[in-house]
């Protein structure tokens, strides 16, 4: 688990996580403190209360890449890695689960889906719009690219490969990730039956910061796309995230003045959302980035 000046919720969570690996013999959980100053060390050793299955570490090197990256190297490349964001709150068996669907396919990375809870009732422009559903599959379903807030990494299976620091600070490096060891023959599967629940705070769930989001998510796909290319196909794939991004930007135009001809909040909300990450494809095909974990 992987925090970052986040105090307030850091005890519940290690408490949850502890519950998790009495299910799990041989697991422990490793805190990995991103913070320039080691600020979470004292809340972490309160919260394990001598619980020897729970170990802290600083790395002060910003980014989210980076932490990553010390997980890893902290659990060595016989372990099996599973990631949570220090926010979230794992389902009743999570971890058990997670680990059981690695055992029976051998995937080289298991990833369960998250669900957004709020601690208010967000805006109806918001909901209509659906900015914090995630797409689901059925359980064993090969996919090609995962987030790491709900993530099994198999190290043997992963090897060397490691989260890339230029984009630490942009965010996409767990994407950059996921797909490069699916281009390299590694397993991603699906297990519907491990989801854990985001926590989403009154000041992420307001139409300013979901625009911003959307925008955020269409320029890191555009990014990545470019990135991942070979040198000599750069030029064809900037091409390519720039038509994408047209085709987002034009159909959530279209969409949009719909809505407000219809007065349809959906068409509205979905409309915007569209249009925002077919800008943010647009910045991202031309080298514009957004720099979400900036300190």
């Amino acid at each position: 688990m992987l925090t970052y000046r986040r105090p307030e919720g850091l005890a519940e969570a290690v408490g949850m996580l502890r519950a998790q690996l009495d299910l799990v013999p041989g697991a422990r959980l490793l805190v990995v403190d991103n913070d320039e100053q080691p600020s979470a060390a004292a809340a972490v050793a309160e919260a394990a209360g001598g619980d020897v299955r729970v170990v802290y570490v600083h790395e002060p090197t910003p980014g989210i890449a980076a932490a990553r990256n010390r997980a890893l190297a902290e659990a060595g490349p016989e372990a099996v890695v599973v990631f949570i964001d220090d926010d979230e709150q794992p389902s009743e068996k999570w971890l058990a689960t997670l680990v059981s669907c690695w055992e029976e396919t051998g995937a080289a990375a298991v990833v369960g889906p998250v669900v957004s809870r709020f601690d208010a009732e967000p805006d109806p422009w918001i909901t209509a719009g659906g900015f914090f559903v995630r797409l689901r599959h059925e359980t064993g379903t090969v996919v090609t690219t995962a987030a790491t807030n709900n993530l099994l990494l198999d190290m043997e299976q992963v090897g060397s490969l490691r989260f890339d620091l230029g984009f630490g600070l942009t965010g996409g490096s767990d994407t950059v990730f996921t797909r490069t060891l699916s281009a390299s023959g590694g397993r991603i599967v699906w297990c519907d039956e491990a989801p854990v629940e985001d926590l989403v705070p009154a000041d992420r769930a307001t139409r300013e910061w979901v625009r911003a989001r959307a925008s955020r998510l269409g320029n890191s796909d555009s990014r990545v796309q470019v990135y991942l290319a070979s040198p000599g196909r750069r030029p064809i794939a900037r091409l390519r995230a720039t038509a994408r991004g047209l085709v987002r930007l034009g159909g959530g135009g279209a969409r949009l003045v719909l809505g407000l001809t219809t007065r349809s909040l959906t068409h509205q909300a979905r409309g915007t959302r569209t249009l925002l990450r077919g800008l943010g494809m647009l910045r991202g095909a031309r080298g514009s980035y957004d720099t979400e974990y900036a300190r």
